[in-house]
């Protein structure tokens, strides 16, 4: 791996860059955390960019709304998209040093509406990204209320770009987040075609719910919903909920609708079937093996053996990959969600460079992938960095493929990386020839991951790793420094 010590570059946005080899027209779909550094760094390369945002601020999943879909479960392909999974009482489950940009720490900032906790709420990360934005110039790039609607390749290998630019009326403040408002009847659409060099596609995975498959379902009596749809815990307030899953939002959520409803279980397919136990400190809150079967008088049978009459069941299950925008020809697919073929989780070989992916990976810590992701990227486009041939591409494609398989790795971990994150990083750093991922982070990250099981309810609040914030904090200063190094 490529080793460098940290230089004294200051964080700001006229830093001197290499002459490209090449400035290319950009696209870039979303404006959320990946699209917001993808920006960055094109520009940085000497790209021009345009950045295609169909909310009204950037932030993408960060931007909280009360608002949910009207198909709780998120399976009906004609509804109207809520692209935003927050619920009111989401923190990080992460420490804020580790999930900043490398160049851009995520320090805490005075002033009545920021949240200095180190694990902050998520309107810290908004304001956040919201600062990266402002700071870097991104927000001039942004086409705002603008939905990329089809992408899709040109036979002299441009980019055919279809966008639909919503123009609001008869709506005194412009809030067409508005529940009342009939977005169709109100408001009239413009399209517009425009051709591009290379599309990088930010769009995010949080808004195509996966559900998990239970025998007798169709009978059950009882409401269903995915955590995509869960906001606050008042309209559970005497219910017996069951929720599935085992990631971060099952366990936010089982204990933020604990204090509320009248029984809460949690049913997963990672504890033993005969899994049966109370969790300390909650009277209400038991968690199951995964359900066995669902039955037409509410009751829901787990393979424990217990039995729950049961109210509501809520999916919090993940999410699949999609992309109902981009037209490849078949040449780029999602399998059981996996995204490819894609080399590195980033380029689809036969149409490489021209098309890229940005935060397929899931399990990591996200901005710092995104980073160093977009630093390839740029610098692939603008011909400083080459990458192998599309033989190459795809017989690295299969030798992955083949060590997953090998591993005994489902189709649908494929873009599941973990610790391995670190690695992959580094990778990408090394491409690019800069530094790669701080010690500090990687060990805060295992600290952080290590803590949350041994204080599910306190962790964000309790923790030992304080010798590494006092390390993250003298690399900061090598950032925010206002003097030259």
């Amino acid at each position: 791996m490529l080793k460098m010590q940290l230089s004294g570059r200051k964080y700001d946005s006229l830093r001197t860059q290499p002459q490209p080899v090449k400035s290319r027209h950009v696209a870039v779909v979303g404006a959320g955390a990946a699209g917001l550094v993808a920006a960055r760094e094109l520009r940085r390369e000497g790209h021009s960019v345009v950045v295609f945002e169909r909310g009204n601020e950037v932030g993408g999943t960060w931007v909280y709304t009360h608002r949910v879909e009207p198909d709780p479960l998120g399976i009906d392909a004609a509804r109207p998209i809520v692209h935003t999974s927050l619920y009111s009482s989401l923190r990080t489950n992460l420490p804020r040093e580790v999930m900043g940009f490398t160049d851009f720490p995520f320090m805490t900032l005075a002033g009545e509406n920021r949240d200095p906790r180190r694990f902050p709420g998520h309107r810290e990360v908004l304001m956040y990204l919201k600062d990266f934005a402002r700071e870097f110039g991104v927000e001039e790039m942004v086409r705002f209320e603008t939905e990329v609607v089809k992408v899709g390749i040109l036979e002299n290998g441009k980019w055919k770009v279809r966008s639909k630019k919503t123009i609001f009326f008869n709506n005194e403040n412009n809030d067409h987040y508005n529940d009342d408002i009939d977005i169709i009847n109100k408001n009239e659409v413009e399209l517009d075609d425009e051709i591009y060099d290379a599309v990088v596609v930010c769009n995010g995975h949080y808004t195509e719910p996966r559900i998990a498959e239970i025998p007798g379902i169709s009978l059950w009596p009882g409401k269903q919903m995915h955590s995509h749809n869960y906001r606050v815990p008042e309209s559970f307030t005497g219910q017996v909920v069951i929720l599935i899953g085992s990631s971060s939002s099952a366990v936010d959520i089982c204990r933020d609708i604990a204090g509320v409803a009248k029984e809460v279980h949690v049913a997963s397919r990672s504890v033993a079937d005969e899994t049966y136990t109370k969790q300390p400190a909650y009277d209400s809150l038991w968690i199951h093996s995964m359900i066995h079967t669902a039955h037409e008088d509410g009751t829901v049978v787990f393979r424990n053996g217990k039995v729950v009459l049961a109210d509501v069941i809520m999916h919090c299950t993940g999410y699949k990959y999609h992309f109902p925008f981009l037209d490849t020809n078949g040449i780029v697919t999602v399998d059981d969600n996996r995204l490819g073929p894609l080399y590195k989780h980033l380029f689809p070989p036969a149409l490489a460079p021209g098309l890229s992916f940005i935060g397929i990976p899931w399990k990591v810590v996200p901005f710092p992938l995104f980073e160093f992701q977009s630093k390839w990227i740029a610098g692939v486009l603008s011909g400083r960095i080459t990458l192998p041939s599309q033989k190459e591409m795809m017989e690295d494609i299969k030798a992955f493929y083949s060590t997953l398989e090998a591993s005994g790795v489902p189709k649908r971990y494929t873009h599941n990386m973990g610790e391995s994150q670190f690695e992959y990083n580094n990778w990408l750093a090394a491409q690019c020839g800069c530094q790669g991922i701080e010690k500090w982070r990687k060990q805060m990250y295992l600290a952080a991951s290590a803590n949350r099981p041994l204080r599910p309810d306190t962790y964000r609040d309790e923790w030992e790793d304080h010798d590494l914030v006092l390390e993250a904090h003298e690399d900061f200063v090598k950032y925010t420094s206002k003097s030259d190094s």
